[in-house]
């Protein structure tokens, strides 16, 4: 073996300048002045490249170069860009394992080094040559110089780099995340997807980096990870059937890291950060590509995607993903049912999470939408087919689901502002009607959200009006849905399927609460409207549902207000239902058997939920009665089809129930049965009277002064001139003779026999004002006026004499001026005088 070497053997002559700079750094070379003459940091570059490339780095040599680069922190960027040199000619020359030895290099030192002030310079280097890797065709170095940019990515740079530009980076790493038809697909994807991450974190931070938000970088992120996450729901699918049948375990569903699930991790991640003015960046480009790949029907993906956004959104932006998918909805409203059906499902499933922070405008804004697109679906479509059908209800879930999520109180302003977009129910055709029922619908949806506490709250009277107008619509469909929101408001104790059917029998699964104060109250004011608004639409039609819906309402109406205050005014309903049946000529002979049936049914009803047991009583009369003669006037309802009219009496009137008697029950039960006895049942087509139906306490007397003059003159009891100061007590009256005994019995109860001498008083007085003459009426009239006329006379004359003796006094007092008197005397006349 030879001592010594030279450097300069015969090589061929394109290697020679190649292998020169690395032979005259061996030790054993004979030219020390070829080292030397080197600069040091090159040397130090040099050596840490072994002589056979599969050895890989050498750690030593990579130890000293890091000290250097540490001590002479001026130096990196040299050293940066001397192993950028070297590692482009080894991979135009197909080394690849010394092209990652230098990257691996690169690394190393930028991770020793991210503190220095001139790391930027050395960054430029870092940057040139990780694109240098993924220019090239090898997918191991692109996948090795993504690694590397994610290390770089994850390192806090305190200078800021105002030259820095990512466009590259962006193009490659998304065209990485769509790789096909190689060994490492999934390899280049995942690394494509962290590419991106890396990307995002990067420029994100930095507000003087290029924007991330822009138009054509989002077009680009936002379908990468798209495509990456399509498989993601089916992959879910798959893994839940293996993990089910043993195949997989999950231990190694948690262990492996797939792109659909990377990219939707990066997603979150970018949305998260998004703010206010860029998470519309995001969305664009999200509905541009599942429109143009069809990823509406079916709608799986998109409903994933979309709650990827409102759970990784912040909160107080969760809107505006909302709007932006109503403005999409806008735009697609030429396309298939089903395609906007698909849109308004996903609304529906991601609207109730936006619900929670959008309140006041914004939360009616929503609503107003979709309502608007409620209104076009009717309007556009002369004929309601089952995809349009399909799109509607999917508009009126989304609606529900986003008042599902709002307080009560603004469930009620809600409701208010849908009722007041419902066309009035006197316009009859059918684009009116089909809008009726869509928005009453929707209404119904919000209704059967809200936990009713209070009836005051649940039905103020700006809400209350226009849904009892609606009640007496003529189009049975409409006046159905008004009836269930009824239903739905009112039953606070689950007593709707229960009562649904008409039926005498008993009902052992009825849940009962004595109703407070103020819906007592409530019932004094409104009870009586909504129980006219029910006659009315019991008479407009025979179909068994409609009667039956309006019977379930009356029937939980008398469960949730039934009380002794109450008891009176129920009762007249009942009776005024049983007055249309009889009073009605236009109503066919099912119909009135039907309402025969529905009033007893709910007499029934009353006098088991108010406990009144002679009332109770009463009620099994009637339905033995019926039974035995008649019974078509018991339940169930009958269908005008299937029943002949010739066989229907329905003259009979010892069947049907009386007021007198239902007076004497509550009497005999130790009630008040004055407004019973007194007031006039419920008719047809009655006109609200404020003055006499908002008061059910107030003393006949207060009835007779506020009624008009067509008022029924039986309510006169001949006590006009008195005010009653208990509600509900009338007063009276007092013996001739002014004793003890006469006193006690003028507090005691009134006998039965003073009642009935009363009543034949009142009916006299009633007839005389019937049946009497002008004439004579008047004659009867003219003492009291008489009476008036000399009472007033005497006190005028009485105020004349004084004056008189006031003028007097004072002439006698101005003679007597002249003579002194006392202060006292002057200034005090006679008048204050103890």
């Amino acid at each position: 073996m030879a001592l010594l070497r030279c450097c300069f053997e015969p090589p061929e002559l394109p290697e020679f300048f190649d292998s020169f700079v690395q032979k005259c750094t061996d030790p054993s070379c004979c030219c020390g002045c070829c080292s030397a003459l080197r600069p040091r940091y090159k040397r130090l570059v040099d050596n840490i490249f072994p002589v056979n490339p599969e050895d890989g780095l050498v750690k030593s040599n990579m130890e000293k170069l890091t000290f250097y680069s540490l001590s002479s922190p001026d130096k990196l960027d040299r050293i940066g860009e001397y192993l950028y040199q070297k590692a482009t000619k080894d991979i135009n020359r197909k080394r690849y394992k010394l092209a990652e030895i230098a990257m691996e290099a690169m690394d190393l030192l930028l991770q020793a080094c991210h503190a220095q002030t001139t790391l930027n310079l050395f960054v430029e280097s870092f940057l040139r040559m990780v694109q240098k890797l993924l220019e090239d065709s090898n997918p191991n170095l692109k996948i090795m110089a993504t690694n590397s940019f994610v290390k770089f990515a994850n390192i806090n740079e305190d200078t800021p780099s105002y030259h820095r530009r990512y466009d590259f980076f962006i193009s490659k790493f998304s065209s990485m995340c769509h790789s096909e038809g190689s060994d490492l697909r999934d390899s280049l994807r995942l690394a494509g997807i962290k590419g991106l991450q890396g990307v995002i974190r990067k420029t994100v931070s930095d507000d003087l980096v290029e924007n991330i938000w822009a138009a054509q970088h989002m077009e680009k992120i936002v379908p990468s990870l798209l495509f990456n996450m399509q498989f993601c729901v089916n992959v879910m699918f798959v893994k839940k059937n293996l993990l089910a049948s043993g195949d997989l375990t999950p231990v190694e569903d948690a262990t492996n890291v797939t792109p659909p699930a990377l990219a939707e991790e990066v997603l979150r991640e970018l949305v998260g950060r998004a703010s206010f003015g860029h998470i519309r960046s995001v969305l664009k480009p999200l509905l541009t590509h599942l429109d143009r790949h069809e990823l509406w029907v079916p709608n799986t993906f998109a409903i994933h995607t979309f709650r990827i956004v409102m759970i990784s959104i912040q909160p107080q932006y969760s809107y505006t993903v909302v709007e932006t998918l109503m403005q999409h909805l806008d735009s697609n409203f030429k396309s298939s049912p089903k395609t906007r059906t698909s849109l308004a499902v996903v609304l529906s499933k991601i609207i109730a999470i936006a619900a929670g922070e959008s309140v006041g405008p914004s939360a009616l804004d929503i609503i107003n939408n979709l309502l608007t697109h409620l209104r076009t679906s009717v309007s556009t479509t002369s004929e309601i087919t089952p995809e349009e059908s399909q799109y509607q209800e999917a508009l009126i879930n989304a609606l529900g689901e986003f008042a599902n999520h709002h307080p009560d109180y603004q469930k009620i302003e809600i409701m208010l502002f849908i009722m007041n977009t419902v066309p009035d129910p006197s316009k009859k055709s059918k684009g009116d009607q089909m809008l009726q029922n869509i928005l009453l619908k929707s209404l119904l949806k919000v209704g059967t959200q809200y936990s009713t506490v209070s009836f005051e709250k649940a039905f103020p009277a700006s809400f209350l009006q226009p849904l009892l107008k609606m009640a007496r619509a003529p189009h049975d469909p409409t006046r159905l849905i008004v009836m269930q929101i009824f239903q739905a408001l009112l039953d606070r104790h689950q007593n709707d399927q229960v009562l649904s059917s008409v039926s005498v029998k008993q009902y052992p699964a009825l849940s009962q609460e004595p109703p407070s104060r103020s819906d007592i109250i409530f019932t004094h004011k409104h009870g009586s409207h909504i129980m006219q608004a029910l006659i009315d639409s019991m008479a407009l039609s025979d179909r068994v549902d409609a009667l039956s819906a309006s019977y379930n309402t009356a029937a939980l109406l008398i469960v949730e207000m039934s009380s002794s205050e109450t008891v009176q005014e129920f009762l007249l309903f009942i009776l005024g239902i049983q007055e249309v049946a009889n009073t009605v000529e236009t109503l066919g002979a099912v119909h009135k058997c039907n309402l025969h049936a529905i009033s007893i049914a709910l007499l029934v009803l009353i006098s088991r939920v108010s406990g009144i047991n002679n009332l109770l009583e009463y009620a099994q009369k009637i339905v033995d009665a019926r039974r035995e003669e008649a019974t078509y006037f018991l339940p169930p309802l009958l269908e005008s089809k299937k029943v002949a009219t010739k066989s229907l009496n329905l003259s009979l009137p010892h069947l049907a129930i009386d007021k007198l008697a239902l007076g004497e029950c509550l009497q005999n039960a130790g009630m008040d049965a004055q407004r019973l006895n007194t007031g006039a049942p419920y008719t047809l087509n009655q006109t609200d009277n404020p003055g006499h139906r908002h008061s059910w306490v107030e003393s006949v007397s207060s009835h007779l002064t506020q009624r008009n003059s067509s008022a029924d003159l039986t309510v006169y009891n001949g006590d006009v001139d008195s005010v009653n100061s208990s509600p509900g007590v009338c007063k009276k009256i007092l013996a001739p003779e002014f004793n003890f005994d006469a006193m006690k019995r003028a507090l005691a109860e009134p006998t039965e026999a003073a009642k009935r001498e009363q009543r034949e008083r009142q009916m006299q007085i009633v007839r005389t004002f019937r049946e009497g003459e002008f004439d004579d009426l008047v004659r009867r009239t003219e003492p009291k006026h008489d009476l008036i006329q000399n009472r007033l006379n005497e006190l005028f004359n009485s105020l004349a004499v004084e004056r008189q003796i006031t003028q007097s006094d004072s002439k006698v007092a101005q003679l007597q001026g002249s003579n002194e008197k006392p202060i006292y005397e002057t200034n005090f006349p006679e008048l204050f005088y103890y």
